[in-house]
């Protein structure tokens, strides 16, 4: 059992009681044309499936489908668009690893209400935390599924405008706070909490926000943590998002480290490592 700064908590889906004794990594499925990191994207039946099995064979607990992409300058597109692409990947899912859990990576209401109602989503992921579509926190509460609230200011397209902040942490912290007790006041009881890093911040914010993950857990909920071959890594690194990986391990396990209960990743088996070996020395140290 993972202890020190680890805050053990529980979710429901599907009617069942999943424990977050250890630390969940979800795998990554962009069904997209442009997403920031070439390799995550799976336009065809074939590659949606083969991504699939690799990542639960890697030991994904969760899969993450993103049907809009939200990387710096991305344009929204119609829900109609997101929908279709969603219902493609669904059907995959379904027919590929039926019991597979999975989360939408949506910020549109209807979006989420069709993939949870007509194509059995598990839970929603909002990189908006409710801002871009004010519908979404009740939604989720008439759906009765989790939910992760992202920290971003403003959209994908324009977020990067939005970085001022008096103290990165302290801010965040409390924007992120207003935003859980909105969703909360809507009536959505299960939320997990993302501090959004690479979503209008800039790349020391994120370093500063990293070093002071562990005062995430006072939100008293779950704490996500996506920083998968980010521009916060490779640009730092001087490498590309291909070359990012080690990267995205070494940041991974600081981020479990300091108690994270999620870690988004478009590579499964690293991050599941990462877990296994921090796990044996956080459990060394009690």
């Amino acid at each position: 059992m993972t202890t020190g700064n680890f805050k053990q908590y529980t979710l429901t889906m599907r009617g069942r009681l999943f424990k977050l004794s250890h630390p969940w990594v979800m795998g990554i499925i962009n069904v997209t044309p442009d997403s920031f990191y070439q390799s995550s994207r799976a336009l065809d039946d074939n590659s949606i499936a083969s991504r699939l099995k690799t990542m639960l064979s890697h030991g994904a607990d969760i899969i993450d489908i993103g049907a809009c992409s939200t990387r710096p300058g991305a344009n929204i597109i119609d829900d109609k668009e997101e929908i279709a692409r969603l219902r493609q990947a669904m059907r995959i899912v379904k027919d590929t690893a039926p019991d597979a859990l999975v989360s939408i990576d949506t910020f549109n209401s209807t979006v989420a209400r069709a993939a949870v109602e007509e194509m059995g989503a598990d839970m929603i992921n909002d990189v908006s935390g409710g801002t871009i579509d004010p519908h979404m926190p009740a939604t989720v509460a008439r759906l009765a599924v989790p939910a992760v609230v992202m920290h971003m200011r403003g959209t994908p397209a324009d977020m990067q405008h939005f970085t001022q902040y008096d103290n990165v942490t302290a801010n965040v912290l409390d924007e992120l706070r207003q935003r859980l007790d909105t969703w909360r006041q809507a009536g959505a009881t299960q939320l997990i909490a993302d501090p959004g890093f690479g979503f209008s911040k800039t790349t020391e914010q994120n370093y500063e926000l990293m070093a002071h993950l562990e005062a995430f857990h006072c939100l008293n909920v779950p704490l996500l943590v996506g920083i998968s071959r980010k521009s916060m890594i490779y640009r730092t690194l001087g490498c590309t998002p291909d070359e990012a990986l080690n990267g995205t391990t070494v940041l991974n396990t600081a981020a479990l480290l300091a108690g994270a209960h999620f870690l988004r990743v478009h590579d499964v088996e690293p991050a599941a490592q990462a877990r296994t070996l921090t796990g044996l020395i956080i459990n060394s140290n009690n």
